[in-house]
């Protein structure tokens, strides 16, 4: 009831995503909503022919980091050439915490090492609802350990790291920024993070209210879902990791490149945390694309604004140096 006819408002182009969307979801397998392996099934399934095309890497290297809360952790590295000491960006994908893997953003990586040069650390943290909050932060915390100590074995510069992450990948990125700063004392070696319209810890806003629907797969009852699957009770929700608008955010955090998408429910997240950042201080820059859904950035092949979005990233990224914080 009484939303906006986001169809309607939709570019030519995000428009005929949804058409080639629509045709790809119908050759998938019917699935039941409450059944997560073939939610997961589909989601890989669409994102094959996205994946498609896009920067050729140097090298790619499937390993794992030790140290997370369940053991190894799976990684996949992205090197844009084979040059020693490269800095890194650490990614975390998005997919609601239920959905996605280092293959289904394997694109975004491919494109995200190109444009900056930086090896793409992509992490492919365990999923809820098997692997509960705040599994899914330690484990990401535990890869930037692990690269510290021993990102020369991999050509990488661990005292030069960065995060990058969409939807629910952003809201981890930064999440896990504040885990690593707050709970593990050390948030050192962070040059930025790169967050494309993620949760920051909104419950309600305008946003909200007036847009989502099917056709983005982030209806209230959505979300609700996404949420009970992710927490272990309510007072999960009221974490720092997860209502980041809600954290110390004054005790540093590093520069952020922080992009909303007009027609996502979650636009007034990014623009809550860009307000916050603006009376703190902190170095940011928010950018919105207009006329685009939520997970845009996944249609390079067929949307202008993905590249544009990651692009513009990468240029912000090249730009920032390693910050001091305050207390360093």
């Amino acid at each position: 009831m009484n939303k906006i006819d986001v169809l309607s408002r939709l570019t030519p182009q995000m428009r005929a995503v949804l058409e080639k969307q629509d045709g790809l979801a119908a050759g998938s397998p019917a699935i039941a909503a409450d059944d997560v392996e073939a939610l997961r099934a589909d989601y890989a399934h669409e994102r094959v022919f996205w994946n498609e095309g896009g920067p050729r890497m140097a090298e790619t290297v499937d390993t794992t980091a030790p140290g997370g809360p369940f053991g190894s952790v799976k990684i996949r590295i992205y090197f844009p050439s084979m040059e020693d000491h490269l800095p890194a960006i650490v990614y975390i994908h998005g997919g609601g915490y239920l959905v996605g893997s280092v293959d289904t953003h394997d694109r975004i990586c491919r494109v995200l090492a190109a444009e900056t040069g930086a090896a793409v650390v992509s992490v492919d943290y365990r999923l809820s609802p098997e692997a509960r909050f705040p599994s899914a932060i330690r484990e990401c915390a535990a890869v930037v350990e692990h690269l510290r100590v021993h990102g020369p074995d991999h050509r990488i510069d661990g005292s030069d790291l960065a995060f990058a992450g969409d939807s629910a990948g952003a809201s981890l990125a930064l999440g896990t920024y504040l885990y690593l700063r707050d709970e593990l004392g050390n948030a050192d070696g962070i040059r930025a993070l790169l967050l494309y319209y993620g949760m920051y810890g909104l419950t309600d806003s305008v946003s909200r209210r007036l847009l989502g629907g099917p056709w983005d797969g982030l209806t209230r009852e959505d979300m609700e879902a996404y949420s009970a699957m992710y927490t272990r009770s309510a007072a999960d929700l009221r974490s720092p990791y997860i209502d980041c608008l809600s954290a110390d955010l004054a005790a540093g955090v590093p520069p952020c490149y922080i992009v909303s998408a007009e027609l996502d429910p979650l636009r007034d997240d990014s623009h809550a945390l860009a307000a916050v950042f603006a009376e703190l201080g902190i170095p940011h820059r928010l950018e919105e694309f207009a006329g685009v859904l939520h997970a845009f950035l996944h249609y390079g092949r067929m949307l202008d604004e993905a590249t544009q979005a990651l692009t513009r990233g990468a240029a912000f990224y090249a730009t920032q140096g390693l910050p001091v914080l305050p207390g360093s």
